[in-house]
């Protein structure tokens, strides 16, 4: 008999993502389900990671609970995210969310974009 394996998660967060998407869900527009992770044909090497409120869950979405609220990582982005771990920065100029991503090859000189 086939033994099966368990499928990697889609996405690690760290404490830190965790605690940004409970800050921008108390914050959510009125009729928001959750936070969604995708990554749109942009930028200069193809792909860019896109976080935004979403108002309802398409089937195919990966759906991780967090302590603040849902987060889903878009359906076609998965296959280029497993393995990956989202995390958030804040720093005395910038904020925002920080991937490392096994499956990304490369990436643009200015960090904006990466491809597979």
């Amino acid at each position: 008999m086939a033994t099966l394996r368990t499928r990697p998660a889609a996405l690690n967060l760290t404490e830190r993502a965790h605690a940004r998407i409970a800050e921008l869900m108390a914050k959510a527009p009125e009729g928001t389900v959750g936070v969604k992770l995708s990554t749109p044909r942009r930028g200069c090497s193809g792909l860019a990671y896109s976080v935004d409120y979403v108002s309802e869950a398409k089937p195919f979405d990966e759906k991780i609970e967090t302590p603040g609220g849902t987060f889903f990582v878009d359906g076609a982005s998965v296959l280029y995210l497993v393995g990956s771990t989202m995390d958030w920065v804040e720093d005395d100029f910038t904020a925002g969310f920080v991937f490392e991503n096994p499956n990304a090859k490369g990436s643009c000189g200015c960090g904006e974009s990466f491809t597979v």
